[in-house]
């Protein structure tokens, strides 16, 4: 997906660790489960880079099927989703094909993608989630919360919405606001000069988030999150998420969904209410336990495989795709 990029240091070190081989293009993978992580990582290729026989092969879709309408136009596809399906279909034999979605709004685009493909896409969507795995050490929350707002992400544009949005989210008003991963905000000489606006890895996450009390996160009206992996982060780090209804999705009550021009009073009630924002973290915290390895383990215990070589193989394709 990413011209240019090594193997992730983290994949190399699980290969590592596990005895794993990495597979390469033109290789043929034999194994009784195969998941491909992310379908989009296709998009630019023509064929698949490696031929895969399986008894069940799951595509777990980390990207979103279908973007959000804007005004009163259609929905549009967040990549190119029939071609990187073609690709597969062509290099995979397998007798079960399923879609894993990853969220409960990643699960809706991909739902409704198909009805709309149904003429010419023969997949089914797995009843379950193959969510995130996130493990964090939680903090506690604060005992007097204040007026300190900020949010952090990658710096493209998908992630936030536009200036006047965003002044509406962080006005003068708040006692601070900080923003990671604002490279682009820092080349607005409009933006509000009470911003601190500092670029992508500017500060390790969890420093930045010990200095704010309201994780605020919007993004572009076009796009939306597929899992929020920044709101779960946020939320170990003992902070109120507010976000909008989609993504909060993803959280169930862990996360305060919000339209933007409410958020302001959402933040003074709680700021009011040391109590009721403290039940507010701990809700939030109590829900990411069941984004734990353990939990994930539990939900899809009955697909593992005990074949040590069948799990091995499949393994060798995932990591072949990145």
């Amino acid at each position: 997906m990413f011209k240019g990029e090594e193997i992730h240091p983290g994949i190399v070190r699980a290969c590592l660790e596990t005895g794993t081989r990495l597979a390469w293009a033109g290789e043929t993978i034999q194994a009784e489960v195969v998941a491909l992580h992310n379908p989009s990582s296709l998009k630019f290729d023509r064929e698949m880079p490696v031929r895969i026989v399986c008894d069940k092969f799951y595509v777990v879709c980390h990207e979103n099927f279908l973007r959000p309408a804007q005004q009163q136009g259609q929905e549009r596809e967040g990549f190119d989703v029939a071609h990187c399906l073609r690709l597969i279909e062509n290099g995979v034999l397998a007798r079960i094909r399923l879609l894993a979605p990853i969220s409960a709004n990643n699960r809706k685009t991909i739902v409704d993608w198909l009805s709309r493909h149904s003429n010419t896409v023969t997949w089914q969507v797995d009843p379950l989630d193959w969510t995130n795995i996130c493990e964090f050490n939680c903090v506690a929350p604060v005992s007097q919360p204040r007026d300190r707002r900020g949010r952090h992400s990658r710096p493209g544009f998908e992630k936030f919405p536009g200036l006047d949005v965003m002044k509406v989210l962080f006005p003068h008003s708040a006692e601070a606001v900080r923003l990671l991963g604002a490279n682009d905000l820092m080349l607005e000489n409009s933006r509000p000069s009470h911003w601190q606006c500092l670029p992508f890895g500017a500060e390790p996450v969890d420093q930045f988030l010990s200095t704010i009390d309201f994780f605020v996160y919007f993004t572009n009206p076009g796009w939306r999150e597929s899992f929020g992996r920044v709101l779960a982060e946020a939320m170990a780090a003992g902070k109120v998420v507010i976000t909008d209804p989609e993504t909060a999705s993803t959280f169930g009550a862990g996360a305060i969904c919000a339209k933007p021009e409410d958020v302001n009073s959402v933040i003074s009630d709680l700021i009011s209410d040391p109590a009721a924002y403290r039940e507010q973290v701990l809700r939030g915290q109590t829900i990411l336990g069941e984004f734990s390895a353990e939990a994930f383990r539990r939900r899809h215990r009955f697909r593992i495989d005990r074949d040590t070589s069948a799990r091995t193989s499949a393994l060798e394709f995932a990591h072949a795709v990145f």
